[in-house]
Order: C-alpha cells, then structure tokens, then sequence
C-alpha cells in the first residue's frame, strides 16, 4: 500500500461541563495529493477504516458510557457499512456538505430507529441542515471568532429544541467559562490543555510527597526507604495500591501492601506509577479530561517507541508523554517542573525542546492527538514507522488509558 493511500485517525475529546469526557470525535482525514478532504468521499478507504475502528472499538477499547463520533457526509449515510458501528454508541455527525434531500431525512429517520445518534455541523451557518432537527441528538456550533452575544443567541435558537447543544472549537480557557456562565453543556477543543498565564507558582504540596519519592527512585534509594516515604502519606499509598489493582494493570493477585508492591513491581514499573500518580495525586485542580490526555500521551509515546528501546528506556518514553502537559497541569512553566525533578538529559531534551532521542516519539503523539495528518505521515516516514501501525498504537493507547478507569 503506497503512503499516499493511507489514512490517518485522529481524536479529540468532547466534555461535560465538569470536563469530564463524554466521548470523542474521530477524525479520518485521507492524505492523497496532499490534501486534507475528509476520507469519507471514498467509500472504499471508508469500509476499511470504519472496519478496523470497529473492532479496536469493540475488542479493545472499553468504552463505558463513552461515545464515538464520525463525520457522514451523504456517500456515507448511505452506507451499509454504517450498520457495522455499535449503534448506541455511535454519533454520526451529518456534515454541512449535505444537501437535505426527503431521502437523507428518510435516512436519518431510519438511523435513529436503529438507535443511532445524530449531530448536525453547524445548521447556524448551513439552514438546509435544519430541516434534520427532528432527528438530532446534538447540535455543533463553532466557537472560533465568535463573541458571547452570538453564542448566546445561538443558544436560545436552538435550546427549545431538546438537542444537546455542543460548542467545538474551543480553545481558551476563558472562552470556555463565558460559554458555561451562559447555559452550555457540552464543549470540544483544547481549551483544557493551552498553557495560559504561566507564572512561577509554588507546587501544591501534595505534588511535593510524590517528587520526593520519584527523586528517591531515580537516585536508586533502597526498598525500606522508599516503602517509609509511602507510609507518610496515607492517601498516596491508596491511590497507589489503587493504581496497581486496577484492570489496566492486570496483576493476577491483589496487591495489599506497598512492601509487596515493590517488590512485585521493581523500579521501572514504579518509576511509572508514581509518574501517573504525580498526574492525578491530591488537590489537583486539572481537569479529568487533561488527565486523561497526559496519560493517554505517556501510553502512545511508549507504544510508538517499542520497537526502537530497550525497557528502561520505553518506561522513560511513558514519562515524557505523561510528563509533556504538566506544565498545563501545575500552571508552573516547565522549565520551573523539571527544577523540582532529577530527570534523566534525553527526557528534559524531549520536555523542553522536542528533541534528543525521544523527542520524534512525543512529536508524533502531538500530532495524533492534533490529527495533523501531513505532520503523522512525515514523522512516520522518518522514524520508519508504518502509518497503519502508528493508527493501532493510537487506538491501542486510548483503550489503555480507559481500562485504568480514571
């Protein structure tokens, strides 16, 4: 298969107003001749596509309550590879190049009976969408350039028709809170993961316990020492043991004490863990859905490094992916995190310049997490990575990071 035929997905989380993630939109996006049309015109790139997420989607990826969002245009409503998607899982997002025909509504009508959901793309800026209304579960409306006035009159336009209304496109933290103050549930964007006012606060507390412990890993502390850090802090040894019981780890016995964790676990696995714990430890004020991409983050690095690395350097792979937003997370700049860390060079290399021997792996989760098809390819090429493989990786980190149950 020539690379010019592959097609790239990509992802981004769609959140409650607790930014708690609700589900994803994916994104194919086909790279012939260089361009970034939407895949779906191929109906033939579709099946295959569509196919292979099935059954990542059903064989791997615990989705819980989560849903999945794929872009239909009129070639793909009419498909019966539609058929093939678990239904009550699955939003089909009718795009705005649609022309509403009586048998598109038929169509609609019928999908909804089959017990799909339906968005509409924008029916503020394309009215012959509106006439789908009746059958939508969500409505999108794009955020970008758009002041508080408009979106709230986009809001008591489309309100009163019990559609959940979802603002994409958001990419501002203060966007975001104007948005929710006005009545808006459901959003999407990155809002979440922009640093923004990066001062030098001080680190909370609670993150300090977990530094000191990694710093003791790192420095090849002794067991008892380590296990004596733990004991200090009662709510890091249960958010730990919690860790190391859950599926995504998939011990065989339970692990009841931080003695025997340590010794089941050795030093890499645990460098790990508390670099998950670091993500999610005491009164951090990040979002669920930051947490989630950091972590998520840390799985793809690794995975798309596994070939490359021996194991000490795939779990320092892992650290760079989930360690690349805490910067975000703490609102301190990096420079001032990786002060408080005693981090190996190849990994403050990665973090602070996207660059050293890690630096190409991080580069390629961003872009899968962006869906930045032609960066995907590029990146793909030179680390000799086949894209197909790279979209299973993708996939495979996703599923990872759901089994967790963060």
């Amino acid at each position: 298969m020539s690379t010019s035929q592959h097609s790239i997905i990509g992802r981004q989380p769609i959140v409650n107003s607790q930014q708690e993630i609700i589900g994803y939109e994916f994104f194919f996006r086909n790279n012939s001749n260089g361009s970034h049309a939407p895949f779906e015109e191929d109906i033939q790139t579709c099946a295959k596509i569509l196919s292979t997420t099935i059954d990542e989607m059903q064989d791997n990826w615990l989705l819980g309550q989560q849903l999945a969002f794929i872009n239909v245009d009129h070639v793909m409503l009419g498909s019966v590879f539609l058929e093939l998607m678990p239904a009550e899982k699955t939003v089909l997002e009718v795009v705005h190049t649609v022309d509403v025909t009586p048998e598109i509504i038929a169509r609609c009508r019928e999908l909804k009976e089959a017990k799909f959901r339906i968005a509409l793309d924008n029916p503020q800026h394309h009215p012959q969408l509106e006439a789908l209304i009746p059958y939508a579960d969500y409505i999108k409306l794009d955020m970008r350039n758009v002041d508080i006035a408009q979106a709230t009159q986009w809001l008591k336009k489309y309100q009163p028709t019990g559609c959940k209304l979802i603002a994409e496109k958001v990419e501002q933290t203060a966007q975001f809170d104007s948005l929710l103050e006005a009545g808006y549930q459901h959003f999407q964007g990155y809002f979440y993961a922009k640093p923004e006012n990066l001062n030098s606060k001080v680190i909370n507390p609670s993150f300090d316990g977990v530094l000191h412990l990694l710093n003791l890993v790192s420095q090849e502390a002794d067991n008892k020492t380590i296990e004596n850090g733990f004991k200090r802090d009662t709510t890091l040894s249960y958010k730990l043991l919690r860790y190391i019981n859950s599926v995504g780890f998939g011990l065989s016995c339970e692990v009841q004490s931080i003695g025997h964790a340590l010794t089941i676990l050795g030093r890499n696995q645990l460098y790990r863990w508390l670099t998950l714990l670091m993500v999610t430890a005491g009164n951090n004020s990040s979002s669920p859905a930051l947490m989630k991409t950091s972590i998520t983050r840390g799985r793809l690095t690794e995975l798309l490094g596994e070939p490359f690395f021996e194991k000490r350097d795939r779990d320092n792979l892992f650290v760079v992916g989930v360690f690349s937003l805490l910067d975000v997370m703490l609102k301190v700049p990096m420079d001032k995190v990786l002060e408080k860390l005693q981090l190996p060079e190849t990994i403050v290399d990665a973090l602070t310049k996207r660059e050293g021997i890690f630096g190409p792996f991080l580069k390629l989760t961003e872009a899968c997490e962006d869906a930045n098809s032609e960066e995907i390819l590029q990146l793909a090429a030179m680390l000799q990575l086949d894209p197909d493989k790279v979209n299973q990786c993708h996939m495979d980190a996703l599923a990872w990071t759901e089994a967790l149950g963060i």
